[in-house]
């Protein structure tokens, strides 16, 4: 039944790999526990709340987190209303658990001035590397930041798909969702002058995807991080140097110089606006430190 679910999400609700692996690491788990380590003997329709809550205590007892036990959860519940809608289940018996509340955890981003220092100053044919890896390396890092394109997005983008005359490119997000994200100068000039650098470095027409690697094969994802990770280090004092970081840095800077939520939220490829507005958690706790810095009647008496 599992694997008749995991293959529901993927062909069916066109979840991503990495998502359907999450799943199916996690319902095995729960298998493998109710059955006494038969996870073949698993019978869906006979677990109990009392066999979820037991699953649940085990894994805080072995340490782990409230956020990762969330993500369980939600896995099984998932199963059972698939059951339930497919299968003929009368009850989810997930509806009556109630987890912990995960604690908020602000996303990490990097300061504007940071990013000045990182990209260095506007793009010329003077000031941009000369050489095909290096260029490449600033553009990956330049995109992630002034789009706020999620890593798989950018390694997946197609050349075609960027139109630097109208300063737009498309990508494909989560559930194969397309969308439009506009973009400036800066990059436009970046991308034109790579495409020239790209051709003379991997052959004269155009590869199927916008970056790639000197054999003209498609980035994989640790390659972005990595460029990432060396851009970033000992330039900011964020604690995580990662393109999600980049993402989180490109919302953050968008709301304090003054996007609404909601166009936020569209650029991002948010299905929920909700979980755009965690940024706005940050743009306060920002707002808040620098008044307390700034106003002399906010700043602490340092006595005399």
């Amino acid at each position: 039944m599992i694997d008749t679910f995991l293959t529901y999400l993927r062909c069916e609700l066109s979840y991503s790999a990495h998502t359907v692996l999450s799943y199916g690491t996690d319902l095995r788990q729960f298998a493998d526990f109710i059955t006494g380590g038969v996870p073949e003997r698993f019978d869906p329709a006979s677990i109990t709340p009392s066999d979820i809550r037991s699953w649940i205590l085990s894994l805080a007892d072995s340490g782990i987190s409230h956020r990762s036990i969330h993500r369980k959860a939600s896995a099984l519940s998932s199963l059972f209303n698939y059951m339930m809608r497919n299968h003929g289940l009368k009850d989810n018996p997930t509806a009556e658990i109630t987890l912990a509340k995960i604690p908020k955890k602000l996303p990490v981003f990097v300061r504007p001035q940071e990013m000045e220092e990182i990209l260095g100053p506007k793009a010329t044919e003077e000031t941009l590397p000369k050489a095909f890896i290096p260029l490449r390396n600033h553009l990956i890092v330049l995109m992630l930041y002034t789009t706020g394109i999620r890593r798989a997005e950018l390694i997946g983008m197609l050349d075609r798909d960027v139109d630097t005359r109208r300063r737009e490119l498309k990508v494909l997000g989560k559930r194969n969702k397309e969308r439009l994200i506009p973009f400036g100068e800066e990059l436009a000039t970046t991308i034109d002058i790579y495409r020239r650098v790209r051709a003379t470095a991997t052959g004269a027409e155009a590869p199927e995807h916008l970056f790639v690697n000197p054999d003209r094969s498609p980035l994989k994802p640790h390659t972005v991080l990595r460029v990432v990770k060396q851009a970033l280090t000992g330039h900011t004092l964020a604690s995580r140097l990662s393109p999600h970081t980049l993402r989180h840095s490109f919302a953050t800077d968008m709301l304090n110089n003054g996007a609404d939520l909601p166009g936020v939220q569209q650029l991002l490829g948010h299905k929920s606006l909700e979980t755009t507005q965690v940024y706005t958690h940050i743009t306060y706790r920002e707002l808040k430190q620098n008044y307390q810095l700034a106003h002399p009647r906010a700043q602490k008496n340092q006595g005399g």
